[in-house]
């Protein structure tokens, strides 16, 4: 079907989904360098993209992978990468490049045990506030984290529609255990999605701007098709030039946090398990919030109130709903696998006690251990 994955039902791991549901979305490029745990997807798009027209390229390393899809997608290709948390660092400057230029591409990060190279085959969870804070400046990043192999694919169209929508790169901060986690993928028909396409400036009128600094969104143009315009990765006006000016940086600068802040109500996905009643909520998102579901399913059988509330989008932080959540109960409990990263704004927004559950990267988070922590503040 136009090369596309077959509907269906379908035994697949994260990986596999994760590409496939880029191919879905429209992703014709993808640049990459191996490394663990996502290597699986580069190699799947490898294959993939020539059966269907789209072009793959290995790179020779993580910082000319970030820069090429960059480069294609400015040439009119949706365009992907794949990598973990150290190749995620060497990414970051480029990233940076793709946020003012207000180039969309999709950046898949599954995260492995760190610091530094630390255990590349094991799970972990410590690039959360890289994907906020990594690269250099203001900026406001679109950042999700799936936690089943239908998530995968789900999110990887929800990435490439939010990077064309906003005209920004798009994080996806999935974990090792999901990347390499088998279970059921349902694929629909392609015509049941909805694929947000790449809106192209054909021809340059007089007075046509390369960006535009009071609207969400504008058309992005082909270099070559007869349209004239700078793309400048210094601080620019709406024609692109560079400007000195600190007036122009903050038109700049209010306009790409601005069209994120504004439309944060489209942007902001977040699941809810038993929290109505919830005296304490457990904050956990990707494999952690698996084993978290798990415990609460256990000790709500016990008579305590508990939910879970799992961002499915990371960034922006869903500030409204853990402020909300925060004037009526009694505890956050925030298990992740590092040593505090979201339990920073969990605490900030919430303006609650927070208790932090931090599994050592490389290990699997255990429910057991979750349970316990959710029975000492239930006497």
């Amino acid at each position: 079907m136009n090369g596309l994955l077959s509907p269906g039902k379908y035994f697949a791991d994260g990986n596999f989904a994760s590409a496939e549901g880029a191919i879905m979305a429209g992703c014709r490029f993808f640049a990459g360098y191996p490394i663990t745990p996502s290597s699986e997807v580069l190699e799947r798009m490898s294959r993939r993209l020539p059966e269907i027209g789209g072009h793959f390229i290995e790179m020779e390393d993580e910082i000319g992978s970030m820069a090429a899809i960059v480069g294609a997608s400015n040439a009119g290709l949706k365009s992907m990468t794949a990598t973990s948390g150290p190749g995620f660092s060497l990414m970051q400057e480029n990233l940076g490049l793709g946020i003012v230029t207000e180039t969309p591409t999709v950046v898949l990060d599954e995260m492995r045990a760190g610091p530094s190279t630390g255990i590349p085959t094991r799970v972990g969870q410590g690039d959360v506030m890289q994907a906020r804070w990594g690269s250099h400046g203001d900026y406001a990043p679109i950042t999700y984290a799936p936690n089943s192999v239908q998530e995968s694919f789900d999110l990887a169209i929800e990435a490439f529609n939010a990077a064309e929508m906003y005209r920004q790169p798009v994080i996806i901060a999935t974990d090792q255990v999901i990347g390499h986690l088998s279970e059921s993928l349902v694929v629909k028909p392609p015509e049941e999605y909805t694929i947000v396409q790449r809106l192209i400036r054909k021809k340059r009128e007089e007075d046509s701007k390369v960006f535009s600094f009071s609207d969400d969104f504008i058309p992005m143009f082909i270099p070559g098709t007869g349209f004239k315009g700078n793309v400048d990765s210094l601080t620019h006006d709406e024609r692109g030039y560079p400007s000195n000016e600190a007036s122009v940086e903050k038109e700049m600068l209010e306009h790409l946090i601005g069209k994120i802040k504004k439309n944060e109500d489209k942007i902001i996905k977040y699941e809810e398990y038993e929290i109505e009643d919830a005296e304490v909520v457990i904050v956990a998102y990707g494999i952690t919030s698996r084993a978290a579901k798990h415990a609460v399913k256990l000790a709500r059988k016990d008579g305590r109130k508990v939910g879970l509330f799992r961002p499915i989008t990371l960034w922006p932080f869903p500030e409204a709903k853990i402020r909300n959540l925060g004037e009526r109960i009694r505890l956050f409990i925030v298990p992740e696998i590092n040593y505090g990263q979201y339990s920073h704004p969990v605490r900030e927004y919430g303006c609650r006690e927070t208790r932090e559950i931090h599994f050592p990267p490389g290990e699997i988070p255990d429910y057991k251990i979750i349970l316990k922590n959710i029975e000492e503040v239930f006497p």
